[in-house]
């Protein structure tokens, strides 16, 4: 199992379009992937899911990845992570 914390930087925070681009990302891999904000888990693959998490600039996430392909999805969801979802 792979795990990965990062606070959002994103201005506007996951709404909709990140949520999407995340949830795009997660669902090419065959891996279990879910996203914390606190104490709420939700599964990365799930638009629902993730657009409930409400996360704002600046909130704390973590995702945990497990599966046969966990090093590459947690490689392509740092990508993401780290090119701010392209906005």
């Amino acid at each position: 199992m792979k795990r990965f914390e990062f606070d959002l930087e994103n201005a506007h925070g996951l709404h909709a379009r990140p949520a999407g681009l995340m949830v795009e990302t997660c669902s090419t891999f065959n891996s279990d992937i879910n996203i914390y904000k606190g104490d709420v888990k939700v599964n990365g693959k799930s638009m629902l899911g993730v657009l409930m998490l409400a996360a704002s600039k600046g909130d704390a996430l973590a995702i945990e990845i497990e599966g046969d392909d966990e090093l590459k999805a947690l490689d392509a969801i740092k990508t993401l992570i780290n090119s701010h979802f392209d906005e």
